[in-house]
């Protein structure tokens, strides 16, 4: 089956054009498998799970303890416990930060992360650090995007307690060396996270061989529902956290007195979580399969390639993010151009891309411009898109000169 074709969202126009949809890194679209996934639960299965003794209760909560063997499966976790269900990355950053800071993290301790962030990597570790008395340490990125490992070891001291990182950039497109990372953390003794939201659906991810300690993913970036998300954590640290919140399933036993925690990753999963997505995220795994991880990322790469060969002929358009290992993203300015000017003229003709400074504020500070256009791919594009998007370009320069 012809993977476009999977997509309904896609098989429409806007302002009169057909629609071209360049905002994958925002959010992907969701294939009609995924949809079904969603519909067959609320129409057939609607029901709590882990908690009811009847039938619906029952292949509800079988089919969500599925998903999660499915997701360790997917990035090759050692075992499903490590695997926790959250609403998406921000939420799964956010979880660790707290836990992991309120066991781990003291007057004076340091956290250390990279210049290239999303807020969502930067912020909860700013508040943590905040909460404890802990400081934030900033690895540098050079012009072309790419992290500076050997800042990276001089950062680190006997009061470093964590590195969090993404493993691509959601702005430079940057893949970052994780292995490397992980392997300089771990010899000074020191776990590492890794913001996971633009690798997942773009590249086989492997958390055993890339050895981190955690690794944080959302599911509407991988072609599934909004509102689920992914915490993979190595059990040793989960056993040892405390809970990111308390209610229902997260117990295992209440008195007034005191409380006993249930076992992982149950510890972690809070209330009733958001069954119909975690299956339409079973769905969107099963639809990678099919299509092929690596298809996916080689056909990506080479769209992203033949897309930045077009851009490069334009004496105007500057590219952010130039690293030798990148993916799926070109942030760029199109002459002097406000980024806002040129999307909204994209618009017109049904081009959807990204402007502004996509949550990563450090990095248009590093560069010293307000923000840039985002043009994001996945499996679904295609090059005739990418020459409707240069056209369009070309057209709307001089309206901007």
């Amino acid at each position: 089956m012809d993977i476009r074709s999977q997509f309904p969202l896609l098989n429409q126009t806007v302002y009169n054009k057909p629609l071209v949809y360049f905002d994958n890194a925002a959010t992907t679209q969701k294939p009609q498998s995924v949809v079904d996934a969603l519909c067959r639960y609320y129409t057939t299965l609607n029901s709590n799970i882990h908690r009811g003794a009847h039938y619906l209760a029952a292949q509800a909560t079988e089919a969500y303890e599925n998903t999660r063997k499915a997701v360790q499966r997917l990035i090759n976790a050692r075992q499903s416990n490590e695997i926790v269900f959250t609403r998406g990355t921000t939420e799964s950053i956010n979880l660790v930060a707290s836990s992991f800071a309120q066991r781990y993290i003291g007057e004076g301790d340091e956290v250390i992360v990279s210049a290239m962030e999303h807020h969502s990597n930067i912020v909860p570790w700013q508040l943590a650090c905040e909460r404890h008395g802990a400081h934030l340490r900033v690895i540098p990125f050079s012009d072309e995007g790419v992290l500076d490992l050997v800042a990276l070891e001089q950062l680190i001291n006997e009061r470093t307690r964590i590195v969090a990182v993404n493993h691509v950039s959601n702005t430079l497109g940057t893949i970052n060396p994780i292995a490397d990372i992980v392997r300089i953390a771990h010899s000074h003794q020191v776990p590492v996270l890794v913001d996971g939201a633009q690798a997942i659906s773009h590249m086989a991810v492997d958390v055993q061989a890339l050895d981190c300690d955690f690794y944080c993913f959302s599911g509407h970036k991988m072609y599934a529902p909004m509102g689920v998300g992914v915490m993979y954590g190595r059990e040793k640290w989960l056993e040892e956290m405390p809970p990111y919140q308390g209610g229902g399933e997260m117990i295992k036993d209440v008195t007034f007195e005191r409380t006993t925690y249930n076992e992982l990753p149950f510890k972690f999963e809070a209330g009733t979580p958001s069954v119909g997505d975690v299956l339409g995220l079973q769905a969107a795994i099963d639809f990678m399969q099919q299509t092929g991880i690596d298809t996916i990322a080689r056909q990506e790469q080479e769209l992203t390639d033949y897309a930045t060969r077009q851009l490069l002929e334009f004496d105007n358009i500057r590219i952010f993010g130039t690293a030798p290992h990148k993916t799926s993203v070109i942030s760029f300015l199109l002459g002097n151009a406000h980024p806002y000017d040129v999307g909204t003229l994209l618009d017109k003709l049904g081009i959807a891309v990204r402007t502004g400074h996509h949550c990563t504020q450090p990095i248009m500070d590093r560069y010293g411009i307000p923000g840039t256009v985002r043009a994001s791919f996945a499996v679904y594009n295609t090059r005739e898109e990418v020459d409707i998007l240069i056209a369009a370009l070309r057209r709307i320069a001089p309206m901007l000169d």
